[in-house]
């Protein structure tokens, strides 16, 4: 396999594949294609951070994450029961049984009015 046939599972398509598919199109290259758009509308730099390792993502998000702030964390005056519920942990498999199993999907006046 040459480097050029590498697929990314973030970037499915090879050279190749988009060579192909700009061939179906009739146009000979990327460029050709967004030749229409005006000047103004494109750039040719994003301006955007130095790409992150996996690990490093995760700490950032995490970072990032532990900076909201949830019910139970600060007094909160929401009321109408916004707070955290215990839950026990049976619920889940009591409500996963086929008898609670519906086919029947709401329409969308339902489930915003809250009638189920």
């Amino acid at each position: 396999m040459s480097g050029n046939d590498y697929q990314s599972p973030y970037t499915p398509n090879t050279d190749h594949d988009r060579q192909q598919m700009l061939e179906a199109i009739g146009v000979s290259s990327v460029e050709e294609l967004f030749k229409d758009i005006p000047e103004g509308y494109t750039t040719d730099s994003l301006d955007l951070p130095p790409a992150l390792s996996e690990p490093e993502l995760m700490a950032y998000a995490q970072e990032l994450a532990a900076s909201n702030m949830v019910p139970g964390d600060y007094a909160c005056f929401l009321g109408a029961g916004v707070y955290r519920h215990h839950i026990p942990a049976v619920v889940r498999q009591i409500t996963g049984r086929s008898e609670f199993m519906t086919a029947y999907t709401p329409y969308q006046p339902e489930v915003s009015q809250g009638t189920l």
